[in-house]
């Protein structure tokens, strides 16, 4: 066993976070253009899940399109999750 074993397997984890987050918001883009069923209780707790996730990029944009917005807000989070997982798990694995 490695020295650096504890430091991959938590970049393993960040990895792993970051993947299921990204997973959760894209999910939720496809439940949205797909018109998934609001009053469901799967889809009310991806929304709600995703919507935590991407608060901060929430109606960042403004298209004319609500469509768009949806796409572009959660999945610049989506994108910004798994850039930044993956970054901080590279790093802790070359270490």
């Amino acid at each position: 066993m490695s020295r650096y074993s504890g430091s991959n397997q938590a970049g393993r984890v960040i990895a792993i976070v970051a993947d299921v987050m990204a997973f959760i918001l894209g999910l939720w883009i496809l439940m949205y253009l797909f018109g998934a069923n609001g009053a469901n209780d799967f889809v009310q707790f991806v929304h709600d899940a995703a919507r935590w996730l991407a608060g901060w990029s929430h109606d960042l944009f403004t298209f004319d399109e609500q469509w768009a917005r949806v796409v572009a807000g959660y999945g610049l989070a989506a994108v910004v999750y798994l850039f930044v997982g993956h970054a901080i798990a590279n790093r802790m694995h070359r270490h």
